[in-house]
């Protein structure tokens, strides 16, 4: 079988890292798609998944013809772009009285339009070929909201939306459109919390404990496999039971 071409944008970040090898481990040729990264972070990411079929490229999300020339270099280099793992995103909080013009516009930017900047030329070669994967990243913050997150929020809600408008455009091409909705996870902003911040987080989610990149991963990994065709416009939780809904 043709190997499958995996993109997975910030792709050099903790939990970018954990769905990179995901997909590497399952046979996909990965590309993780961040910002210009320093020498540091490159070796980091390197000694993090040695011995992997995976590369890295610069790119920045928030900009559309950035983003489309990347998609067409993909394409002409490996031949097709399989899968896409929209999953760059950044905070700027502050609570609504307090955050500025410049705050709101750079994560709607990062966390929203990218998959628009994204999607848009990759769609027509999945199309073409007639397969496809797109997961988008959520949030459980974007179900629940989060107190001085409404730029976060609002961008993670959005996407889901975006997800089930485009799932039904695509479904009878054989691309899947979903969204993995995490709670809290092991990343370097949890592992800062105050411990007594950190405990009463914990405290709140039904399992017991806070999610780990692996566990995102892993759900990425199934909805981007081949025989997840019949699950599209879904967004699956993986927060512990933080939240529930139907």
């Amino acid at each position: 079988m043709t190997q499958r071409i995996a993109v997975v944008t910030g792709g050099l970040g903790g939990l970018g890292v954990a769905i990179c090898r995901a997909l590497a481990q399952a046979g996909r040729k990965v590309i993780a798609a961040d910002l210009p990264a320093s020498a540091e972070q490159q070796e980091r990411f390197r000694a993090q998944t040695a011995t992997l079929d995976i590369e890295t490229a610069a790119v920045d999300v928030a900009d559309f013809d950035a983003c489309t020339a990347f998609v067409h270099a993909v394409e002409a280099r490996h031949g097709a772009l399989d899968i896409l793992v929209n999953n760059a995103g950044i905070t700027r909080d502050a609570t609504l009285r307090k955050m500025d013009k410049a705050e709101w516009d750079a994560v709607i930017g990062v966390n929203l339009d990218s998959v628009f900047n994204l999607c848009h030329p990759a769609i027509d070669g999945m199309q073409a070929r007639s397969f496809g994967r797109i997961v988008n990243i959520s949030s459980v913050s974007g179900q629940t909201g989060n107190f001085g997150q409404a730029n976060y929020a609002a961008a993670k809600a959005g996407l889901h939306g975006f997800t089930m408008s485009l799932a039904r455009e695509v479904a009878r091409k054989g691309i899947t459109v979903n969204s993995v909705s995490p709670g809290y996870v092991e990343t370097p902003m949890t592992r800062a919390m105050p411990d007594d911040v950190r405990d009463r987080t914990v405290a709140s989610v039904p399992v017991g404990r806070i999610g780990q990149p692996d566990d995102i991963a892993r759900a990425v990994a199934f909805l981007t496999s081949d025989d997840a065709g019949y699950i599209t416009g879904a967004n699956l939780p993986v927060n512990g039971g933080l939240f529930m809904s139907f």
